[in-house]
């Protein structure tokens, strides 16, 4: 499949980017950022849908999107103030608005060898078994809507701290601030950014003293699995921020581990053996090398093999294809997709 625009082609299945008869070389991440952006060109993706895709869940900063999308848009002669090709939608993310003429219309074994096409379908489906948790933005309680910079400065620092923890993954503020002064339930929240928590919280700034109100929720159920309120002087707004950043991250952080281990303990197979084999095969798919994710490939079918109704590692394996795909380690590509798609159809079919 090739997609061209103006004087530009896209060229999927040799990877390539050409401007007339040149090719113009990119980084991987690069390139991906691109075409996923050209296949989703009805619709505005956000920074959480490139890092599902392109980083694969892995947690990374919006300034890393960003640098990404700013070296598309020099590969194609496109800028954030031309914007030609690339649409930056605020607070949404990003759409690809170049008229885009394809060779021929893909048939559906083109399109189940898009990198692409293969991790939108899948919506990084295993990523749901790793902790992740939406921030909110805070209300501004203070009675003077110019105080709500310092609210979302708040919000802003306990993303970034929450973001320093390696086991969970934490939405982005461009998609968490789509819901400022939304009444929406929470359980929509969880339900539309795939997370299984959600902090909301208020902030009263008086002359001299600001308090914050937090609360931990479970997204699935609407429970409330903490709160709290902290109190501070504003001596020094930044030291201020620090302090309560702290205090709210080092309280949560307990939290959310004794929530996950209650979570846990249903598990969901009978089998401690099948159990065992697919927490191992995590703990190989973290380390995010080639070997490592042929091993977490290996442990998630023995886990299959033993429990073939255990879900879960039916989403893992597919992940570890996408993975394999992405970093051109597979093979067999025909045979890869096919499996990968069958991992994921078994685990959909089965989770309905």
């Amino acid at each position: 499949m090739t997609y061209k625009f103006e004087n530009f082609s896209l060229d999927h299945n040799r990877r390539e980017l050409r401007r007339d008869s040149e090719i113009i070389p990119v980084e991987p991440q690069v390139f991906d950022v691109l075409e996923f952006l050209i296949i989703n060109r009805a619709r505005v993706v956000s920074n959480d849908d490139l890092i599902k895709v392109v980083w694969q869940g892995r947690i990374v900063s919006d300034g890393t999107v960003s640098t990404r999308i700013n070296a598309v848009r020099r590969a194609i002669d496109d800028s954030g103030k031309q914007q030609r090709f690339i649409r930056t939608v605020p607070r949404k993310g990003y759409r690809f608005v170049g008229e885009i003429l394809q060779e021929h219309e893909p048939n559906n074994d083109e399109l189940k060898n898009s990198v692409a096409f293969v991790h939108s379908e899948f919506q990084v489906s295993g990523l749901r078994d790793k902790p992740s948790i939406a921030v909110l933005p805070f209300a501004n309680f203070s009675g003077d809507p110019e105080q709500t910079y310092f609210a979302d400065g708040m919000v802003d620092e306990i993303i970034t701290a929450l973001s320093r923890i390696r086991w969970l993954f934490v939405i982005a503020r461009t998609s968490s601030f789509t819901y400022r002064d939304r009444a929406t339930d929470v359980r929509q929240v969880g339900h539309e950014l795939g997370v299984r928590y959600v902090l909301e919280g208020s902030v009263r700034r008086t002359e001299n003293r600001v308090r914050i109100v937090a609360q931990l929720i479970d997204a699935q159920t609407g429970a409330h699995l903490w709160a709290d309120r902290f109190d501070g002087a504003i001596d020094n707004v930044f030291d201020l921020q620090d302090q309560l950043t702290s205090r709210v991250v080092g309280s949560i952080a307990p939290k959310l581990q004794q929530a996950e281990v209650e979570r846990v303990r249903h598990k969901p197979t009978e089998s401690l053996v099948a159990y065992d084999y697919f927490l191992r095969g995590t703990a190989s798919f973290n380390r995010f090398t080639r070997d490592n994710t042929d091993e977490a490939l290996g442990l998630f079918r023995r886990a299959i093999q033993l429990d073939p109704d255990f879900t879960t590692p039916y989403g893992m394996a597919a992940l570890c294809y996408c993975r394999r795909k992405a970093a051109c380690w597979w093979t067999d590509p025909v045979q890869e997709t096919a499996e990968a798609l069958l991992e994921q159809l078994l685990n959909s079919a089965m989770t309905m």
